[in-house]
């Protein structure tokens, strides 16, 4: 283990000293890079992220057509006129007169193209109540959702003016501008109160209000100079809105956190009766190399985004990187400079009835509250650490085996929204009256001639096959692009808004009637695309994504482990640990959203299955952020031992000491994620929600009771290298604070100024 006697020579202790011996400088150069970033991000814009690109399977060959063809399909919207009384039929002529407003209204708004009657086009539902006005809006398909108001509001005067008929529109373009509002609303709202309560939250921590703005300050910093350099970066890889939002909800929780821990520990030294400069020192040599441990495991875990070769999640991945880089950076930088300028005045601003730990001598007892009730919990662990083991991992299994019937899917307009939006009733309705009608598959049809009697044949046959073969119901539409040789066959999924039933509807077409009818022309390339498409393809790709990230995942944050402590035990102990807690939120999140047990608790409803991407995104995220605790806990731990205490009571000192400040992180984190699991949509409550409980999880059971209890156990164990990989970097440069001292002391004219 090392007697603790070599000099302080760690990154982290060297940037820490640097910085608070120039400490306006350090302050400037962080001001200044983060004026530039944004300066330079504002000005060169952000290139916005492709959903589809990366995207394999059909849905890519048949976007690649289209786009190499240069056709721009237009986003297509839908009037749904239906009697609400039992006797009104859409032959009767005040049906009639409701569905000629309708189509005179939407286009005298200038905004649409191609309106088409359902007494011409053949949209009547088979019970003569229900019909549909279709047209396409002008412009481009992407930008369509910022047009289509006029539209909206043209559809409602109608309604108005027709009480006997329901009058709703639903299409790309209303559905996107629903969900863009409800969307924008939704994290307008976390991003709102995620800052007040961490910094409430620290206001408790810390019972000062300067201590507490120091982290805000350092989190918002980073944030900002990472969303700059996030518009430079899109250039190259393009970002998104939920690139940007994720990056706030990582940059926020790491930023807090890190500085969190180096704050608190550079108090502590000071409570404990060092003089400024040694416990700035100090925190700068252990604290600090934790920071870096963590960040750099939390960045490496993030990078297994990048293996899924989908633009979304690759903006993400790439976006927390650079977020927690920059909160890194920061930490081991500007912070010490920023202790060193504030001095004692960082307890300005005191909360008196918080009992702040800056009366540490004269209210010792109020802050070793905490840390009385992890003594006694340790007591009952490292008594009988194999009984701990079992019951700690015993209930984590527990949690966790609801996962083992993990269902995911992408969730549909009512699953994703329940009840709450009007948009959601006219989608249930379309697809009651006209199954599959508002997500129709696409086929896209590309021949050496399109106008070639066998293409002519082919195609009919396909539009005959496809509902005699119980795929749709109908109507096929067919839309010839003659000068590129396309054909575009829009085919209604019998099962509608059942992805289930739509995805058995969809593999009727794909394996029985396209081989038995287009597939027989030879040269003509049919890939069939659209939502039940794209999902089903997005799902395949993601699921070939999940052995290559969990193994990149898994096999760099081991390594990092085992070059940080140098013991194999502790990798392999980090790396189960974390497991165990990403398990159990998987467990959570099927228990409460899946199968709905408990889902009122959180104001969720089951909807049967979790969303797609949520499993991989939460492995990545979690595995990233368990870290921070893991590793300040672990570090607290080895230096204790580096002092020259015994393995069982340097597991008790550093469980101990470190109760609070991993206390104050998790709840920290528990109220940020929190907020997003009252969001109204689904896919929000369920990553937060996940995000919450694994993070309380993490904080709790592993790490106040299961981490202590096996390495209890193991005992010196826990110190394990074999010989032959004594080989490897050594990284271990935190010291002891006897060390650090000592260092201090031969350091002549290396004084740091208080």
């Amino acid at each position: 283990m090392g007697n603790g006697e070599t000099r302080v020579r760690g990154l982290a202790a060297r940037a820490g000293g640097w910085s608070a011996r120039h400490r306006w400088a350090a302050v400037g150069i962080w001001v200044l890079f983060v004026v530039l970033a944004m300066g330079l991000g504002s000005a060169a814009g952000r290139v916005d992220v492709d959903e589809s690109e990366g995207l394999k399977g059909e849905t890519h060959t048949a976007a690649t057509i289209i786009k190499d063809a240069d056709i721009e399909e237009p986003a297509g919207e839908t009037v749904l006129v239906q009697a609400k009384g039992s006797g009104l039929k859409a032959t009767d002529a005040e049906f009639r007169a409701a569905v000629e407003a309708v189509v005179k209204a939407v286009d005298a708004t200038g905004k649409v193209t191609d309106v088409q009657s359902p007494y011409t086009a053949d949209t009547i539902s088979k019970d003569g109540r229900s019909a549909l006005v279709q047209f396409d809006m002008r412009g481009d398909a992407e930008t369509a959702a910022e047009r289509v108001e006029p539209v909206l509001n043209a559809v409602e005067k109608v309604q108005r003016e027709h009480s006997s008929v329901r009058i709703e529109e639903i299409g790309s373009a209303s559905m996107q501008k629903t969900f863009d509002d409800a969307f924008g609303d939704d994290f307008k709202k976390a991003e709102y109160s995620a800052l007040p309560v961490a910094l409430g939250i620290l206001l408790v921590a810390f019972g000062a209000l300067v201590a507490a703005l120091v982290p805000v300050l350092l989190a918002v910093t980073a944030i900002m100079a990472t969303m700059g350099l996030m518009g430079i970066v899109s250039h190259v890889m393009p970002m998104g809105d939920v690139a940007n939002s994720v990056m706030l909800l990582v940059g926020l929780a790491v930023g807090v956190d890190y500085c969190l821990f180096y704050l608190r520990r550079e108090r502590e030294e000071r409570e404990a009766g060092r003089d400024a400069q040694t416990a700035l020192r100090i925190a700068a040599a252990t604290s600090g190399r934790a920071i870096i441990v963590s960040g750099v495991t939390v960045c490496v875990a993030m990078a297994g985004m990048l293996f899924t070769g989908i633009a979304d999640f690759e903006a993400m991945g790439l976006a927390s990187l650079i977020v927690v880089a920059v909160a890194m950076v920061g930490s081991i930088t500007v912070l010490p400079a920023v202790l060193s300028l504030l001095g004692h005045r960082v307890e300005k601003g005191k909360i008196p009835f918080l009992h702040p730990e800056s009366r540490f001598r004269r209210n010792r007892g109020r802050v070793n509250r905490e840390s009385r009730f992890w003594t006694a919990v340790l007591g009952g662990v490292l008594k009988r650490p194999m009984v701990s083991v079992v019951v700690a991992a015993g209930v984590l299994l527990a949690i966790a085996a609801p996962a083992v019937g993990m269902k995911t899917q992408n969730l549909t307009l009512d699953q994703e929204f329940g009840d709450s939006l009007p948009i959601v009733q006219t989608y249930d309705r379309v697809n009651e009256a006209f199954p599959g009608g508002s997500e129709p598959a696409e086929v896209i049809v590309k021949a050496d001639d399109i106008n070639a009697p066998e293409v002519t044949n082919a195609l009919a046959a396909f539009k005959q096959e496809a509902i005699a073969s119980g795929a749709s119901r109908g109507p096929v539409e067919i839309k010839l692009h003659d000068a590129q040789n396309l054909a575009f066959v829009y085919v209604p999924l019998v099962g509608g808004s059942d992805l289930d039933k739509a995805g058995e509807s969809l593999d009727k077409l794909r394996d029985e009637v396209r081989p038995a009818t287009l597939g027989k022309v030879d040269g003509l390339e049919a890939p069939i695309t659209g939502q039940v498409a794209g999902s089903n393809d997005f799902n395949d790709q993601l699921t070939g994504a999940v052995v290559p990230v969990f193994a990149f995942v898994v096999v760099f944050a081991f390594l990092l482990m085992l070059l940080s402590f140098r013991s194999l035990t502790i990798a392999i102990t980090s790396i189960v640990l974390n497991l165990l807690s990403v398990g159990a939120a998987y467990g959570i999140l099927v228990a409460v959203f899946q199968h709905g047990w408990g889902a009122s608790l959180v104001g969720a409803e089951g909807v049967g299955a979790i969303i797609s991407w949520l499993p991989l995104f939460l492995f990545v995220i979690l595995f990233g952020l368990s870290m921070d605790y893991h590793v300040f806990v672990v570090s607290r731990i080895r230096e204790a031992r580096l002092r020259g205490r015994t393995t069982k009571d340097a597991i008790q000192h550093g469980v101990v000491t470190t109760a609070g400040v991993v206390t104050s992180a998790a709840v920290i984190m528990v109220a940020v994620f929190g907020i997003f699991g009252t969001l109204s949509m689904q896919s929000m409550k369920q990553m937060g929600v996940g995000l919450a409980a694994a993070v309380l999880i993490d904080a709790t059971i592993i790490r106040g009771v299961l981490l202590p209890a096996v390495m209890a156990l193991l005992g010196e164990r826990n110190w394990y290298l074999p010989k032959w990989l004594n080989r490897l970097p050594d990284l271990t440069h935190d010291e002891a604070p006897e060390a650090v001292v000592q260092s201090a002391r031969d350091d002549e004219g290396d004084r740091v100024p208080v």
